[in-house]
């Protein structure tokens, strides 16, 4: 799978699809690819638009937060970050940001990679799209808690 951990074109991408469905910023001005992938102080995960949506990013906060190293978060489905349980209200989320483009506040069960289940808290989901098109979404949230 492509990295895009550093990659200018899929940060355009993630910024500017938060701007336009926020009306803010997902990082702060003067802010590149590589801040994001290694020095944000915040998660940010994004999957593609498949039918079992995989994983496409992940920057360093969440890797730590989830457990994976890159490689092995990305390609990953993401279904795979809730138990299966959780998986249905995980599910009503997406669809919900597919209809609306975004929520905020968002509070879930997830699940590491060593089992260990967290709380991530007020969470932003949104909608990607490169001019235009949808290519999937992505999430981003500072606050987490073991459950």
């Amino acid at each position: 799978m492509t990295d895009l951990s550093h990659d200018p074109d899929f940060f355009a991408v993630l910024t500017g699809s938060y701007a336009r469905r926020l009306g803010t910023p997902l990082v702060p001005e003067g802010a590149a690819a590589a801040w994001l992938y290694g020095q944000a102080p915040f998660a940010v995960l994004a999957h593609d638009g498949g039918a079992d949506p995989r994983f496409v990013y992940a920057n360093q906060a969440a890797q730590v937060c989830f457990g994976y190293s890159r490689e092995e978060l990305v390609g990953l489905p993401s279904r795979l970050s809730a138990e299966a349980p959780e998986r249905a209200e995980r599910q009503r989320l997406l669809d919900a940001v597919t209809r609306d483009g975004f929520t905020r506040g968002y509070r879930g069960l997830r699940i590491a990679k060593d089992g260990r289940r967290f709380w991530i808290e007020r969470a932003v989901v949104w909608q990607l799209d490169r001019n235009g098109v949808t290519v999937g979404q992505a999430a981003t949230f500072s606050e987490w808690r073991d459950a």
